[in-house]
């Protein structure tokens, strides 16, 4: 048995990994992680998670803060997640967050597109890899879970690099990130805080991976 953890970037991916946990970097890509899901289960996986960084959507959701999904949210569909696992993640991560998140099929680099998706989904936080979690799960009948962590807050915009810097393969895209910062200087005081924004996520999700120890904290494998 093992968990498939579904993540947007690389990085997010390393830190996801373990015994009992394969994972896949989306990056962004919906044909990419649904195919990845396809092989996963095709190689005797029994579950899913969600794991990453997110982009908070609720005043209150500050960078490093853990959320635990309740429902994941999508434009046009909501599913409920796997109760066991969501009070076993609930249990390991004290303090986190229990809430909606959802699913966006695009970047939201704004504050204005932020609490727009905020207002229409009632989410705390949004990532882009939720909803095809949960979609595949539910077509499978599979259980699922969502473990994020805010990175950028919802008063906050993203630099144009930081949006547009992600390879298919959930790597960063530097030749992008550096052309994009030539070609607009003005926007480096913004990626900076986004880069000590992601930095105190990444810290926190570090710390959270540890504390769900194998599995990811599923019922039947931690």
């Amino acid at each position: 048995m093992s968990i498939i953890a579904v993540t947007g970037l690389a990085f997010e991916a390393r830190i996801a990994a373990g015994p009992g946990v394969r994972t896949v970097a989306g990056g962004g890509d919906r044909k990419r992680v649904l195919a990845a899901l396809e092989a996963g289960f095709a190689r005797s996986a029994t579950a899913i998670i969600s794991f990453g960084i997110a982009g908070g959507l609720d005043e209150t959701a500050a960078p490093g803060t853990w959320v635990v999904a309740d429902h994941v949210t999508s434009s046009s569909n909501s599913w409920a997640v796997d109760e066991a696992w969501r009070l076993a993640l609930a249990q390991c991560l004290p303090g986190a967050v229990r809430a909606r998140v959802a699913g966006a099929d695009t970047v939201l680099a704004t504050p204005s597109e932020k609490r727009a998706f905020g207002a229409a989904t009632g989410a705390f936080a949004a990532d882009m890899e939720s909803h095809l979690v949960a979609e595949f799960a539910a077509y499978r009948g599979v259980p699922f879970a969502v473990f994020r962590v805010i990175a950028d807050p919802v008063t906050r915009s993203l630099a144009p690099a930081a949006a547009q810097g992600m390879r298919p393969d959930g790597n960063i895209d530097l030749p992008a990130v550096f052309g994009s910062l030539i070609r607009n200087p003005a926007q480096l005081p913004t990626l900076m805080r986004n880069a000590l924004d992601t930095r105190t996520a990444v810290r926190a999700l570090s710390r959270g991976r540890r504390l769900l120890g194998p599995g990811l904290g599923y019922p039947d494998l931690g």
